[in-house]
Protein backbone atom coordinates (compact mmCIF):
# COMPACT_ATOMS: atom_id res chain seq x y z
CA UNK A 1 0.00 0.00 0.00
CA UNK A 2 1.60 3.24 -1.11
CA UNK A 3 1.79 6.11 1.37
CA UNK A 4 4.46 8.47 0.07
CA UNK A 5 5.36 11.63 1.94
CA UNK A 6 7.22 13.10 -1.02
CA UNK A 7 5.69 13.88 -4.36
CA UNK A 8 8.50 14.44 -6.86
CA UNK A 9 6.02 14.22 -9.71
CA UNK A 10 5.17 17.87 -9.01
CA UNK A 11 8.41 19.08 -10.60
CA UNK A 12 8.16 16.69 -13.53
CA UNK A 13 4.50 17.40 -14.15
CA UNK A 14 4.92 21.17 -13.83
CA UNK A 15 7.78 21.09 -16.31
CA UNK A 16 5.78 18.94 -18.68
CA UNK A 17 2.82 21.30 -18.34
CA UNK A 18 4.95 24.32 -19.11
CA UNK A 19 6.41 22.61 -22.17
CA UNK A 20 2.96 21.55 -23.30
CA UNK A 21 1.35 24.92 -22.69
CA UNK A 22 1.69 25.97 -26.30
CA UNK A 23 2.15 22.58 -27.94
CA UNK A 24 0.29 19.52 -26.65
CA UNK A 25 -0.41 16.38 -28.69
CA UNK A 26 -3.18 16.13 -31.23
CA UNK A 27 -4.20 12.79 -29.72
CA UNK A 28 -3.94 11.17 -26.30
CA UNK A 29 -4.69 7.90 -24.51
CA UNK A 30 -8.01 7.27 -22.81
CA UNK A 31 -9.47 4.25 -21.02
CA UNK A 32 -12.93 3.41 -22.34
CA UNK A 33 -15.65 1.01 -21.26
CA UNK A 34 -15.57 -1.21 -24.33
CA UNK A 35 -18.29 -3.65 -23.27
CA UNK A 36 -20.72 -1.93 -20.87
CA UNK A 37 -22.54 -4.37 -18.65
CA UNK A 38 -19.33 -6.35 -18.17
CA UNK A 39 -16.02 -5.67 -16.43
CA UNK A 40 -13.95 -4.68 -19.42
CA UNK A 41 -11.83 -1.65 -20.30
CA UNK A 42 -9.54 -0.80 -23.18
CA UNK A 43 -6.96 1.90 -23.85
CA UNK A 44 -7.70 3.87 -27.02
CA UNK A 45 -6.28 6.94 -28.73
CA UNK A 46 -8.68 9.88 -28.91
CA UNK A 47 -8.40 13.48 -30.20
CA UNK A 48 -7.00 16.05 -27.79
CA UNK A 49 -9.01 19.29 -27.57
CA UNK A 50 -6.80 22.01 -29.02
CA UNK A 51 -8.81 25.09 -28.13
CA UNK A 52 -10.63 25.25 -24.77
CA UNK A 53 -13.91 27.10 -25.03
CA UNK A 54 -14.93 30.24 -23.12
CA UNK A 55 -14.41 29.75 -19.38
CA UNK A 56 -12.72 26.37 -19.85
CA UNK A 57 -9.28 25.01 -19.03
CA UNK A 58 -7.52 22.00 -20.49
CA UNK A 59 -6.13 19.76 -17.76
CA UNK A 60 -3.36 17.21 -18.26
CA UNK A 61 -4.47 14.39 -15.95
CA UNK A 62 -1.71 12.65 -14.01
CA UNK A 63 -3.74 10.60 -11.52
CA UNK A 64 -7.33 9.40 -11.34
CA UNK A 65 -8.91 7.55 -8.44
CA UNK A 66 -11.11 4.50 -8.94
CA UNK A 67 -14.51 4.63 -7.24
CA UNK A 68 -17.27 2.10 -6.74
CA UNK A 69 -19.49 4.38 -8.81
CA UNK A 70 -17.18 3.81 -11.79
CA UNK A 71 -17.74 0.08 -11.41
CA UNK A 72 -21.52 0.53 -11.20
CA UNK A 73 -21.58 2.78 -14.28
CA UNK A 74 -19.46 0.38 -16.33
CA UNK A 75 -21.53 -2.67 -15.37
CA UNK A 76 -24.94 -0.92 -15.63
CA UNK A 77 -25.78 -1.73 -12.00
CA UNK A 78 -27.85 1.40 -11.47
CA UNK A 79 -31.41 1.97 -12.66
CA UNK A 80 -30.41 4.69 -15.14
CA UNK A 81 -29.99 4.74 -18.92
CA UNK A 82 -27.36 2.12 -19.83
CA UNK A 83 -23.79 3.23 -20.35
CA UNK A 84 -22.85 3.58 -24.00
CA UNK A 85 -19.89 1.75 -25.49
CA UNK A 86 -16.83 4.00 -25.60
CA UNK A 87 -17.65 5.98 -22.43
CA UNK A 88 -14.52 7.36 -20.79
CA UNK A 89 -15.05 6.86 -17.06
CA UNK A 90 -13.46 8.37 -13.98
CA UNK A 91 -14.33 11.31 -11.73
CA UNK A 92 -11.44 11.71 -9.30
CA UNK A 93 -8.88 13.35 -11.55
CA UNK A 94 -5.86 15.44 -10.59
CA UNK A 95 -3.66 17.17 -13.12
CA UNK A 96 -2.15 20.44 -14.28
CA UNK A 97 -3.61 23.24 -16.37
CA UNK A 98 -1.98 23.35 -19.80
CA UNK A 99 -4.29 25.73 -21.68
CA UNK A 100 -6.89 28.43 -21.01
CA UNK A 101 -10.01 29.26 -22.94
CA UNK A 102 -11.22 32.85 -23.38
CA UNK A 103 -12.13 34.46 -20.07
CA UNK A 104 -10.81 31.67 -17.87
CA UNK A 105 -7.56 33.44 -16.95
CA UNK A 106 -9.46 35.92 -14.77
CA UNK A 107 -10.42 33.30 -12.18
CA UNK A 108 -7.13 33.26 -10.29
CA UNK A 109 -5.65 30.19 -11.96
CA UNK A 110 -2.34 30.06 -13.79
CA UNK A 111 -0.55 27.74 -16.17
CA UNK A 112 0.79 24.62 -14.43
CA UNK A 113 -1.54 24.86 -11.42
CA UNK A 114 -2.63 21.50 -10.04
CA UNK A 115 -6.40 21.16 -9.96
CA UNK A 116 -8.97 18.45 -9.36
CA UNK A 117 -11.98 17.35 -11.41
CA UNK A 118 -14.79 15.90 -9.31
CA UNK A 119 -17.93 13.73 -9.66
CA UNK A 120 -19.92 16.85 -10.46
CA UNK A 121 -18.14 18.13 -13.57
CA UNK A 122 -20.27 21.27 -13.73
CA UNK A 123 -23.54 22.79 -12.62
CA UNK A 124 -25.40 25.96 -13.55
CA UNK A 125 -24.53 27.81 -10.33
CA UNK A 126 -27.73 29.86 -10.34
CA UNK A 127 -30.65 27.49 -9.61
CA UNK A 128 -32.04 27.05 -6.10
CA UNK A 129 -30.19 23.74 -5.68
CA UNK A 130 -26.86 25.33 -6.58
CA UNK A 131 -27.52 28.37 -4.41
CA UNK A 132 -28.27 25.98 -1.53
CA UNK A 133 -24.93 24.22 -1.95
CA UNK A 134 -26.57 21.09 -3.40
CA UNK A 135 -24.62 21.05 -6.65
CA UNK A 136 -25.42 17.42 -7.47
CA UNK A 137 -29.15 18.21 -7.54
CA UNK A 138 -28.83 20.91 -10.20
CA UNK A 139 -31.20 20.18 -13.13
CA UNK A 140 -28.34 20.99 -15.52
CA UNK A 141 -25.66 19.00 -13.70
CA UNK A 142 -23.08 17.07 -15.69
CA UNK A 143 -21.25 14.12 -14.12
CA UNK A 144 -17.68 13.18 -14.96
CA UNK A 145 -17.51 9.81 -16.69
CA UNK A 146 -21.28 9.34 -16.80
CA UNK A 147 -24.08 9.67 -19.35
CA UNK A 148 -21.78 10.81 -22.14
CA UNK A 149 -19.63 13.31 -20.23
CA UNK A 150 -15.97 12.32 -20.73
CA UNK A 151 -14.32 11.37 -17.44
CA UNK A 152 -10.82 11.49 -15.99
CA UNK A 153 -9.51 8.10 -17.13
CA UNK A 154 -7.69 9.92 -19.91
CA UNK A 155 -4.64 12.11 -20.32
CA UNK A 156 -6.40 15.40 -21.19
CA UNK A 157 -9.80 16.70 -20.04
CA UNK A 158 -11.67 19.96 -20.61
CA UNK A 159 -13.18 21.46 -17.46
CA UNK A 160 -14.90 24.70 -16.44
CA UNK A 161 -12.31 26.91 -14.76
CA UNK A 162 -14.80 28.05 -12.12
CA UNK A 163 -15.49 24.48 -11.01
CA UNK A 164 -12.07 22.83 -10.77
CA UNK A 165 -10.65 22.50 -7.25
CA UNK A 166 -7.12 23.78 -6.45
CA UNK A 167 -4.91 21.08 -4.93
CA UNK A 168 -2.87 22.19 -1.88
CA UNK A 169 0.90 21.94 -2.28
CA UNK A 170 1.10 19.68 0.78
CA UNK A 171 -1.03 16.93 -0.79
CA UNK A 172 0.58 14.63 -3.39
CA UNK A 173 -1.52 14.16 -6.51
CA UNK A 174 -2.08 10.43 -6.02
CA UNK A 175 -3.37 11.01 -2.48
CA UNK A 176 -5.51 13.98 -3.49
CA UNK A 177 -7.41 12.14 -6.23
CA UNK A 178 -9.65 9.95 -3.99
CA UNK A 179 -10.42 12.94 -1.76
CA UNK A 180 -12.24 14.59 -4.69
CA UNK A 181 -15.11 12.10 -4.48
CA UNK A 182 -14.66 9.67 -1.61
CA UNK A 183 -13.39 12.20 0.90
CA UNK A 184 -15.78 14.97 -0.11
CA UNK A 185 -18.74 12.58 -0.06
CA UNK A 186 -18.17 11.27 3.46
CA UNK A 187 -17.29 14.71 4.83
CA UNK A 188 -20.59 16.05 3.54
CA UNK A 189 -22.43 13.04 4.96
CA UNK A 190 -20.85 13.47 8.39
CA UNK A 191 -21.82 17.15 8.39
CA UNK A 192 -25.42 16.20 7.61
CA UNK A 193 -25.55 13.58 10.36
CA UNK A 194 -26.28 16.05 13.15
CA UNK A 195 -23.67 14.37 15.39
CA UNK A 196 -21.64 16.54 17.75
CA UNK A 197 -18.06 16.12 19.01
CA UNK A 198 -17.97 13.22 21.46
CA UNK A 199 -20.97 11.47 19.89
CA UNK A 200 -20.74 7.88 18.66
CA UNK A 201 -20.91 7.27 14.92
CA UNK A 202 -21.18 3.82 13.35
CA UNK A 203 -19.56 3.32 9.93
CA UNK A 204 -20.53 0.13 8.07
CA UNK A 205 -17.95 -0.52 5.35
CA UNK A 206 -15.28 1.15 7.50
CA UNK A 207 -12.32 -0.43 5.71
CA UNK A 208 -13.40 0.39 2.17
CA UNK A 209 -12.71 3.27 -0.17
CA UNK A 210 -15.32 5.55 1.38
CA UNK A 211 -15.23 4.11 4.86
CA UNK A 212 -11.51 4.46 5.54
CA UNK A 213 -11.75 8.18 4.75
CA UNK A 214 -14.91 8.54 6.84
CA UNK A 215 -13.24 6.96 9.88
CA UNK A 216 -10.35 9.43 9.73
CA UNK A 217 -12.47 12.52 9.13
CA UNK A 218 -14.98 11.53 11.81
CA UNK A 219 -12.45 10.66 14.52
CA UNK A 220 -9.55 13.01 13.81
CA UNK A 221 -11.27 15.89 12.08
CA UNK A 222 -14.67 16.14 13.75
CA UNK A 223 -14.15 14.63 17.20
CA UNK A 224 -16.62 11.74 16.86
CA UNK A 225 -16.20 8.35 18.54
CA UNK A 226 -16.17 5.83 15.72
CA UNK A 227 -17.43 2.26 15.66
CA UNK A 228 -16.34 0.45 12.50
CA UNK A 229 -18.10 -2.50 10.89
CA UNK A 230 -16.46 -4.57 8.15
CA UNK A 231 -14.90 -7.97 7.52
CA UNK A 232 -12.49 -9.16 10.21
CA UNK A 233 -9.37 -8.95 8.06
CA UNK A 234 -9.74 -5.15 8.09
CA UNK A 235 -9.91 -4.69 11.87
CA UNK A 236 -6.27 -3.67 12.43
CA UNK A 237 -6.48 -1.27 9.49
CA UNK A 238 -9.71 0.36 10.67
CA UNK A 239 -8.54 0.73 14.25
CA UNK A 240 -5.31 2.35 13.02
CA UNK A 241 -7.42 5.04 11.34
CA UNK A 242 -9.09 6.07 14.59
CA UNK A 243 -11.97 3.66 15.26
CA UNK A 244 -12.50 2.95 18.98
CA UNK A 245 -14.43 -0.27 18.40
CA UNK A 246 -14.74 -2.75 15.54
CA UNK A 247 -17.19 -5.51 14.67
CA UNK A 248 -16.53 -8.29 12.18
CA UNK A 249 -19.74 -8.44 10.17
CA UNK A 250 -18.96 -11.93 8.88
CA UNK A 251 -19.35 -13.35 12.39
CA UNK A 252 -22.96 -12.22 12.35
CA UNK A 253 -23.96 -12.55 8.69
CA UNK A 254 -22.92 -16.21 8.58
CA UNK A 255 -25.62 -17.24 11.05
CA UNK A 256 -28.31 -19.45 9.60
CA UNK A 257 -31.22 -17.43 10.99
CA UNK A 258 -32.06 -13.75 11.32
CA UNK A 259 -30.69 -13.48 14.85
CA UNK A 260 -27.33 -12.30 13.49
CA UNK A 261 -28.58 -8.77 12.86
CA UNK A 262 -30.18 -8.58 16.29
CA UNK A 263 -26.97 -9.76 17.94
CA UNK A 264 -24.89 -7.27 15.96
CA UNK A 265 -27.23 -4.44 16.99
CA UNK A 266 -27.00 -5.53 20.63
CA UNK A 267 -23.21 -5.67 20.54
CA UNK A 268 -22.88 -2.31 18.77
CA UNK A 269 -25.15 -0.62 21.32
CA UNK A 270 -23.18 -2.21 24.16
CA UNK A 271 -20.07 -0.46 22.82
CA UNK A 272 -21.70 2.99 23.12
CA UNK A 273 -21.85 5.09 26.30
CA UNK A 274 -24.40 3.61 28.72
CA UNK A 275 -25.41 1.17 25.98
CA UNK A 276 -27.85 3.69 24.55
CA UNK A 277 -26.81 3.41 20.90
CA UNK A 278 -25.08 5.60 18.36
CA UNK A 279 -26.03 9.13 17.38
CA UNK A 280 -25.55 8.40 13.69
CA UNK A 281 -24.86 5.63 11.21
CA UNK A 282 -22.99 6.60 8.03
CA UNK A 283 -23.58 3.74 5.59
CA UNK A 284 -20.45 3.62 3.42
CA UNK A 285 -21.18 0.31 1.72
CA UNK A 286 -23.51 -0.79 -1.08
CA UNK A 287 -24.88 -3.61 1.06
CA UNK A 288 -28.65 -3.83 1.41
CA UNK A 289 -28.08 -5.77 4.63
CA UNK A 290 -26.19 -2.83 6.11
CA UNK A 291 -29.14 -0.54 5.40
CA UNK A 292 -31.51 -3.10 6.88
CA UNK A 293 -29.56 -3.03 10.16
CA UNK A 294 -28.77 0.68 10.39
CA UNK A 295 -31.73 1.96 12.40
CA UNK A 296 -31.20 -0.71 15.06
CA UNK A 297 -27.83 0.83 16.02
CA UNK A 298 -29.29 4.23 16.91
CA UNK A 299 -30.11 6.00 20.13
CA UNK A 300 -33.14 8.31 20.33
CA UNK A 301 -32.89 11.30 18.00
CA UNK A 302 -30.30 9.49 15.90
CA UNK A 303 -29.84 9.58 12.15
CA UNK A 304 -28.99 7.17 9.34
CA UNK A 305 -27.10 8.88 6.52
CA UNK A 306 -27.39 7.03 3.21
CA UNK A 307 -24.15 7.24 1.22
CA UNK A 308 -23.40 3.92 -0.49
CA UNK A 309 -25.74 3.03 -3.37
CA UNK A 310 -26.94 -0.60 -3.26
CA UNK A 311 -26.64 -2.42 -6.54
CA UNK A 312 -29.58 -4.36 -7.93
CA UNK A 313 -33.02 -4.00 -6.34
CA UNK A 314 -32.73 -1.89 -3.18
CA UNK A 315 -34.63 -2.93 -0.07
CA UNK A 316 -36.29 -0.57 2.45
CA UNK A 317 -34.30 0.57 5.45
CA UNK A 318 -35.27 -1.88 8.17
CA UNK A 319 -37.66 -0.67 10.84
CA UNK A 320 -38.45 2.61 9.08
CA UNK A 321 -42.10 2.63 10.06
CA UNK A 322 -43.90 5.70 11.41
CA UNK A 323 -44.36 4.30 14.93
CA UNK A 324 -40.63 3.68 15.40
CA UNK A 325 -39.56 6.89 13.69
CA UNK A 326 -41.91 9.02 15.78
CA UNK A 327 -41.35 7.25 19.09
CA UNK A 328 -37.56 7.55 18.86
CA UNK A 329 -37.46 10.78 16.79
CA UNK A 330 -35.15 9.13 14.26
CA UNK A 331 -34.02 10.61 10.95
CA UNK A 332 -33.04 9.13 7.61
CA UNK A 333 -30.91 11.47 5.52
CA UNK A 334 -29.77 11.14 1.92
CA UNK A 335 -26.36 12.57 0.98
CA UNK A 336 -25.47 12.55 -2.70
CA UNK A 337 -22.04 14.22 -2.71
CA UNK A 338 -20.35 17.32 -1.38
CA UNK A 339 -20.12 20.73 -3.03
CA UNK A 340 -17.19 22.97 -3.94
CA UNK A 341 -16.77 24.25 -0.40
CA UNK A 342 -16.77 20.69 0.96
CA UNK A 343 -14.02 19.81 -1.53
CA UNK A 344 -11.84 22.71 -0.40
CA UNK A 345 -12.38 21.92 3.30
CA UNK A 346 -11.68 18.21 2.89
CA UNK A 347 -8.47 18.87 0.97
CA UNK A 348 -7.49 21.30 3.72
CA UNK A 349 -7.85 18.42 6.20
CA UNK A 350 -5.57 16.37 3.97
CA UNK A 351 -3.05 19.21 3.83
CA UNK A 352 -3.01 19.34 7.63
CA UNK A 353 -2.53 15.57 7.93
CA UNK A 354 -5.93 14.88 9.46
CA UNK A 355 -6.98 12.55 6.66
CA UNK A 356 -4.61 10.58 4.46
CA UNK A 357 -5.71 8.36 1.62
CA UNK A 358 -4.48 4.79 1.92
CA UNK A 359 -3.99 3.71 -1.66
CA UNK A 360 -2.15 1.59 -4.16
CA UNK A 361 -1.33 2.79 -7.67
CA UNK A 362 -1.83 0.95 -10.95
CA UNK A 363 -0.97 1.80 -14.57
CA UNK A 364 -3.72 2.54 -17.09
CA UNK A 365 -3.66 -1.08 -18.26
CA UNK A 366 -4.45 -2.24 -14.72
CA UNK A 367 -7.95 -0.75 -14.50
CA UNK A 368 -9.82 -3.90 -15.53
CA UNK A 369 -8.00 -5.85 -12.82
CA UNK A 370 -8.89 -3.21 -10.25
CA UNK A 371 -12.57 -3.55 -11.14
CA UNK A 372 -12.29 -7.33 -10.88
CA UNK A 373 -10.85 -7.05 -7.36
CA UNK A 374 -13.55 -4.54 -6.52
CA UNK A 375 -16.20 -7.01 -7.70
CA UNK A 376 -14.68 -9.66 -5.41
CA UNK A 377 -14.59 -7.14 -2.51
CA UNK A 378 -10.83 -7.63 -2.13
CA UNK A 379 -9.85 -3.95 -2.05
CA UNK A 380 -8.69 -2.20 1.10
CA UNK A 381 -8.56 1.58 0.94
CA UNK A 382 -8.42 3.10 -2.55
CA UNK A 383 -6.74 2.47 -5.90
CA UNK A 384 -5.42 5.30 -8.07
CA UNK A 385 -4.57 5.03 -11.76
CA UNK A 386 -1.21 6.56 -12.66
CA UNK A 387 -2.12 8.18 -15.98
CA UNK A 388 1.57 8.64 -16.79
CA UNK A 389 2.06 4.86 -17.01
CA UNK A 390 0.34 2.75 -19.65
Amino acid sequence: MEDHHQHPEHTTVAAAAAAAANAFPTHHKAIIYDNPGQISTRIETVPTPQHPGPGQVLVRITHSGVCGSDHAIMTNRWAVPPTQKGQVGGHEGVGTIVAFGPGSESLGLKMGDRVGIKWVADCCGTCLACLSGRDALCPQVSISGFLGTPGTFQEYVLAPARYVTPIPDEVPSHLAAPILCGGVTVYAALRKSGAQPGDCVVIPGAGGGLGHLAVQIASRGMGFRVIGIDSGDKETFVRSLGAESFFDVTKYSNRVDESGSAKLASDVKAATPRGMGAHSVIVCTNSNAAYGQALSFLTFGGSVVCVGLPEGDPTPIGGAIPNVMVAQELRIVGSAVGNRRDAIETLDMAARGIVRTQCTMEPMSGLTGVFERMEEMKLQGRVVIDMMRE
